[in-house]
């Protein structure tokens, strides 16, 4: 049955998808997609242990091997990232009924909950599979059921939203595939670890130099790197909440694994940063995408976009810390990675409770909630230290080793950079304090009441593994540094 398990891990949403369309209950179909999500969580907890005991587990489809079949492959990057969405995706569908009921209307239900699974199937597919070809298709049915998704929120503003990442996800997709393409032409071969054995011979090749910045600039477009996010806040900000936490939580993660599985394990970390000027690109986009995006987070009037255009400052650290080509840096960035997930995560499905009782996440309608949904706004207030860095918190955990690997390298300029990130999020986040504990409520706001426990409870696992993580990272830090020098190593 172990052996099975690489394949269980996307059949289980994957199957379980239209099977929510004989459900006819909407309580039910909920519990249905949840089940499903559960199931991918304990495979992917297993998946992770025999990784850790007996090193990268195969599984070929078909009975047809490698390189002539389709091949999963999972070793300590696949099963962490696979960690990370089965684990998140789950406490976040524990929400989804009373989110839904609230924004959504019940004929929306079953559509929902079928293309929330496949979206789930889509990214577990993208990591645990081998093969370059069927990741594509992976993302192309993630990246399909997010636009869909995005576009069943209540505001007009969100078929606008879906149709703007429907224009630049089909732009970055089209990249990536030419750039498979390309690696195809010259190899004769779509399996990662294959093309890992084969491109060092050929990469000399202008093709070879072609389909990489086709890759990564494919890549960036659906991962939202500065400057390329403009389509990210508007998408965070019109879906519904649920949504908001998926997509925040999990899909800017899934983009990362692909950047760093062609970086390192496909094209090889010495080609990747010596053939083009990754490094200096990815620094000056770091740079600015974290000044950039923290500065546009402080003048937002939806919090929801105020925490979108924060993903984007989180984005930018990551490919700093990527961008150093150093263990502690590839440390840093797979420790964002869970870190980051936590904290989205927390604040959006915190969101999604004040968006359950007041209808709205402006920045104006906080006034007073510290007192009438105290709850909901300490959720968020641990959130938002989590982002600034505060000790205690898993945000400072991946701010020390990232100031660690700066420093290290000898890049202290990046240091005072990475410091002015975090002073300009203590101001953003301040705005929310300052709105829901000193300010007046609003008229109208006396008979609001918490959030429901069946909000709440989801939201605070996050928020206390934000506390838990941050005190005691040894799990982490453990995963994180055996996955850097495998990959560092060139270990597919």
């Amino acid at each position: 049955m172990i052996a099975q398990l690489p394949i269980l891990q996307v059949i289980v949403p994957l199957l379980a998808a239209p099977c929510c369309l004989l459900v006819g209950r909407s309580k039910l179909l909920w519990f249905f997609a949840l089940l499903a999500s559960a199931m991918t969580f304990v495979i992917s907890l297993v998946l992770l242990q025999q990784v850790q005991e007996s090193g990268t587990i195969h599984y070929s489809l078909g009975g047809w091997s490698a390189p002539f079949g389709i091949e999963y492959r999972i070793d300590l990057l696949n099963a962490y990232l696979l960690l990370i969405v089965s684990s998140i995706t789950s406490i976040i569908l524990l929400t989804a009924h009373a989110s839904i009921t609230a924004e959504l209307n019940e004929n929306k239900h079953k559509l929902f909950y079928v293309v929330f699974l496949l979206c789930l199937a889509g990214m577990l597919g993208i990591i645990a599979t081998g093969d370059a070809f069927n990741l594509f298709v992976f993302l192309e049915i993630s990246a399909l059921s997010s636009y869909t998704l995005i576009a069943l929120g209540q505001k007009r503003q969100a078929l606008t939203a879906a149709f703007r990442y429907l224009l630049v996800g089909t732009l970055g997709a089209s990249f990536i595939l030419i750039g498979i393409g390309l690696m195809y032409m010259v190899t004769g071969t779509l399996n990662m670890f294959d093309l890992s054995e084969r491109l060092p011979q050929v990469e000399e090749s202008r093709t070879v130099v072609t389909a990489f910045s086709f890759l990564i600039l494919g890549v960036c477009l659906k991962l939202a790197l500065f400057p390329l996010h403009w389509w990210l806040p508007n998408a965070y900000a019109y879906a519904p909440s649920v949504v908001s936490a998926l997509l925040a939580a999990t899909a800017t993660k899934v983009a990362i694994y692909i950047l760093l599985r062609f970086i390192f394990t496909v094209f090889g970390g010495e080609f990747s940063f010596t053939t083009l000027p990754l490094q200096e690109i990815l620094s000056v986009l770091g740079i600015a995408g974290v000044l950039t995006a923290s500065v546009m987070a402080i003048y937002q009037q939806n919090v929801k976009q105020l925490f979108a255009y924060s993903s984007v400052a989180q984005i930018a650290y990551m490919m700093l810390a990527l961008a150093m080509n150093s263990t502690n840096g590839l440390i840093a960035t797979l420790l964002h990675l869970f870190n980051h997930a936590l904290m989205k995560g927390a604040l959006f499905l915190a969101l999604a409770g004040v968006m359950y009782r007041l209808g709205s996440v402006e920045l104006t309608q906080f006034a007073g909630l510290g007192k009438r949904m105290p709850w909901t706004m300490a959720a968020i207030v641990i959130g938002g230290l989590s982002l600034i860095g505060l000790p205690l918190t898993v945000g400072f955990i991946s701010k020390w080793y990232l100031l660690r690997a700066a420093l290290e390298n000898g890049w202290w300029p990046l240091a005072i950079f990475i410091l002015l990130g975090s002073l300009l999020a203590v101001v953003y986040v301040w705005r929310i304090v300052e709105t829901a504990y000193f300010s007046p409520a609003k008229a109208g706001h006396n008979q609001i009441k918490e959030a429901p426990l069946r909000l709440l409870l989801p939201t605070w696992i996050l928020v206390l593994a934000n506390l838990y993580f941050g005190c005691d990272a040894s799990f982490t830090i453990a995963v994180t540094e055996l996955t850097a020098q495998a990959l560092l190593g060139g270990a597919p």
